[in-house]
């Protein structure tokens, strides 16, 4: 198969970063809290109101759209042979031991903001894989990010890849494939801060967190960790004292200082981890909720200044560093979200919660979302209102504050899936599902 690079003819695509452009540039968008600020979406939409433009994006991917300026960007891999359908929801027996044995084609693609065309598609892997993921992930699962010079695009076992705008590949980073648990795949995006791009590659052979040069794709440092498989994508944490580069894992939230140097860590998290750090304010918030934990399914918000074990003892909520934990409020796939001094909780089953931020405590737990079973994508806020988009591509509109109110019901009419975290730009909500991607505006 041979993709041909196409380009649309008179755009400028070459964009320097600052000069007026705007945009969504990694998982979550700013600061990776999902909070669209200075944005104007729609809060109804069906599958023919609202939607300025619906693109059919070639092949299978769950990474989520990035934005700059006018270009969208966002990755999947095409295989030649028939790619199995998952089943929505959460269940077992959806591991494949043994990696497809077709020829795949890993891609990144740009797409018009305004319109949805496609400005350009570029192959930047082919091959057979060789690793197996879960039925219901992808080989295309870690989100893009960019700078507005580059866009870097990361396929967990396969590599990193450095494109300008145009398309063109810069540099390339390949790695080797390692064993995940469960053989379900690869996840967690790579962290793009200053000069250097962080890349964490949890796996049941070797686990090790990486800092490469942004500009040419050579490592800087690479440090070993304690750690079995997660998919949590890491945060740059500019707290009031330094800045601290923040891993999630099962065996233990550890971090580092920007050079490798470990800082602080706790333990206590569940078996699982999947979900996005955050901070606001001076304090770090965390979560790590697996459905099958009956004892650890926690939400954490830590201080600055940490050093050493600064974990909970038996029966605490609290310490000096950790401002305070609730121990069953996680979620298990979806990342938590905090606004105007609330953060919300959307659980994999259709439940919502609300807590405190500052001290965590209860203001609503664990109200029903109407039929909103099988949550994966997290959610995301604009204009007081919380978004949550199930994996049948329905969204739900909840009312912030301290009093829960479903404002709306948006189906899009899909029989496929919709598990990948929405981007929102220029009043646009870039929403991706199995077979499409969407721009949805007033």
């Amino acid at each position: 198969m041979k993709m041909i690079l196409t380009c649309v003819t008179g755009l400028s695509l070459i964009v320097a970063a600052g000069a007026g452009a705007s945009g969504w540039t990694q998982f979550r968008g700013e600061g990776a809290r999902g909070v669209a600020g200075g944005q104007s979406i729609p809060s109804s939409w069906s599958s023919t109101e609202q939607v300025a433009w619906k693109t059919e994006v070639p092949g299978k991917g769950w990474s989520s759209p990035v934005v700059w300026d006018s270009q969208i960007f966002l990755t999947a891999v095409i295989n030649e042979g028939e790619t199995e359908a998952p089943k929505k929801g959460l269940y077992f027996g959806g591991e494949r031991p043994e990696p497809a044995s077709t020829p795949h084609h890993w891609m990144v693609y740009s797409l018009d903001l305004e319109t949805g065309a496609i400005r350009w598609e570029r192959e930047v892997h082919v091959g057979k894989p060789e690793a197996p993921v879960h039925v219901k992930n992808s080989y295309a699962s870690e989100t893009p990010v960019t700078d507005g010079t580059h866009v870097y695009a990361y396929f967990g076992g396969v590599g990193l890849f450095c494109l300008d705008l145009a398309g063109n590949v810069v540099w390339e980073h390949r790695e080797e494939p390692r064993p995940m648990r469960y053989a379900w795949g690869t996840a967690a995006s790579p962290v793009l801060h200053g000069e250097r791009l962080y890349v964490v590659n949890d796996n049941e052979a070797q686990s090790y967190l990486q800092a490469l040069d942004k500009n040419t794709g050579k490592e800087i440092w690479r440090v070993q960790r304690d750690e079995g498989s997660n998919w949590s994508t890491p945060f740059v944490w500019e707290n009031s004292q330094r800045q601290e580069l923040i891993t999630l894992g099962s065996g233990a939230v550890r971090s580092y200082d920007l050079e490798g140097k470990l800082l602080w860590q706790l333990t206590g998290m569940s078996s699982i981890t999947i979900a996005t750090p955050y901070a606001e304010g001076d304090l770090l918030y965390f979560s790590s909720g697996y459905v099958g934990d009956r004892k650890h399914r926690p939400v954490y918000a830590v201080r600055p200044g940490a050093s050493g074990d600064v974990s909970l003892k038996e029966g605490e909520t609290s310490n000096a560093f950790i401002a305070w934990c609730q121990p069953m409020a996680a979620p298990y796939n979806p990342s938590t979200v905090l606004y105007d001094g609330l953060l919300y909780v959307l659980h994999d089953r259709g439940q919502f919660s609300c807590y405190d931020a500052k001290d965590g405590s209860v203001i609503y737990e664990k109200e029903r979302l109407p039929r909103g079973a099988g949550f994966t994508a997290s959610p995301w806020v604009n204009d007081g209102k919380i978004y949550c988009l199930n994996e049948d591509g329905i969204t739900f509109v909840v009312k912030a504050g301290r009093d829960f109110e479903v404002l709306g019901t948006n189906p899009l009419g899909e029989a496929d899936m919709g598990m990948a975290t929405p981007a929102v730009a220029n009043d646009t909500l870039i929403l991706r599902t199995s077979s499409a991607v969407y721009g949805i505006r007033n």
